[in-house]
Parts: C-alpha cells; structure tokens; sequence
C-alpha cells in the first residue's frame, strides 16, 4: 500500500490557493487590459499587447530574475516590505502570487480580447442607441457575449499556475508551507531519491492537465456547434 508523507499535502493546497489567486486576480486586472487592447484602433497598441504576450516566449529564469531584483531588498518590493518590518518580498507567498500573475498574464488577456474583437461593434452600438451608458453596456452586454474568453482564460490561469516551475523557483525558492509548490516538490522529491512521492504529485499532475486539455476541446467543440 502507498503511504503518503505528511508534508505532501502542504504543497498541494499551497498550489491550489496560489492558482486561485492568480485566477482572480487576472481576472480583475486582465479585463480591462483585453477590453482597452480589443478597442483600440491606434496603431501603437500592439507595443503594450506584444509586452503583455512577452512571457510566452520568454523562458521563465528570465523574467524571474529581473523579477528577483524588483521584489529583492534593494527593489520596490523591498521598500513595500519594509511598511511591515520586512526586507524583502521575494522567497514569500506574496512575491510568488505577483510573478505568477504576471507570467500568466497573457493566458488571461489573450482569449478575452480575442472574446472582446469577435463581439464586433454593432451590439454595443444597439446598446447605446438603447441610452445604455458605456459602463453597463459593458457589463450587459460585451461580458455576457464574451463569456467563453472569461471561461477560457479562467481556466488556462489556473492550470498554468498549476504546473508552473521556473517562475516559482526563481521568486519563491524552496520553503516549506511558503513557497513549495506542487512543481517544486516533485523536483524535491526526486533531489532526494524519493520517486514513490513524485510518481504520485507527477502523476496526479499529468492526469490533471489531460483533463483541462480534454475538457477545453470539448468545450470549444460545442461552442463551434453552437454557433452554426
């Protein structure tokens, strides 16, 4: 019979609740962004969209080590930390949620304003002959019809952040019941010759992630069939 370590757990809701934060919070600061990028006819912005998409290609050490200096004890995260007696926000809980959000970012804006251009300007044109302010318009009309972007990018968030390493070693390091993610701990596991462990988080992950791909192609087929 498997018997799990008493620590596996920790990683696994630690995961669970950085994935969810990073959700919300994408979806609080991803929204406007996609909406002002699906908008815009200017142009230049595609400068900020090509700066929102730069973690797609940039490999993860990169963006955690500039990440690293910014949250360090000589960056403004440090001087945030200082308000509460701290000296840095890197190696935290906090200093991870900021750089998953920020390199997950793309996976949130991308599908929503990919939701926002296809809802076109003639619904928001009907609203405004309905005396229909720009604020409720927004919120009656374009985030109903573009609830598969909000669906998609949700859940491209979460899985994400689920699976995410390079970021999360960088920032987070590896502190137990802090910074250990999922991710880290199979890495960990395996450091130390530990393979019954990480063969159960690894393959909980695999089985996790096939389940997120099977369900968006599901997904996107019924929405397809729906349309016709």
């Amino acid at each position: 019979m498997i018997t799990l370590p008493q620590d596996i757990a920790t990683p696994i809701w630690l995961t669970i609740e950085l994935a969810s934060l990073t959700t919300l919070a994408l979806l609080l600061i991803g929204t406007p962004i996609a909406w002002g990028l699906a908008r815009s006819r200017a142009w230049w912005i595609e400068i900020p969209a090509s700066l929102v998409a730069l973690p797609l290609v940039l490999p993860p050490t990169v963006i955690g080590f500039y990440l690293l200096i910014a949250l360090g004890p000589h960056g403004p995260g440090g001087a945030l930390a200082s308000m509460w007696g701290g000296r840095t926000m890197a190696f935290s809980f906090p200093g991870l949620l900021i750089g998953s959000v920020i390199y997950s970012l793309p996976f949130m804006v991308q599908p929503l304003r990919a939701s926002f251009e296809a809802i076109g300007d003639r619904p928001l044109e009907v609203a405004a002959t309905l005396r229909a302010s720009k604020w409720r318009a927004f919120w009656t009309v374009a985030v109903p019809l573009a609830r598969p972007g909000f669906l998609t990018g949700s859940v491209l968030c979460f899985a994400h952040t689920i699976g995410e390493f390079g970021i999360v070693l960088m920032i987070g390091g590896d502190i137990p019941g802090q910074t250990r993610t999922l991710s880290v701990a199979v890495y960990d596991y395996v450091e130390n010759n530990q393979y019954e462990p990480a063969h159960i988080l690894a393959g909980g992950m695999l089985i996790f992630a096939f389940a997120v791909i099977l369900a968006m192609r599901v997904f996107d087929k019924r929405l397809a069939h729906s349309g016709t």
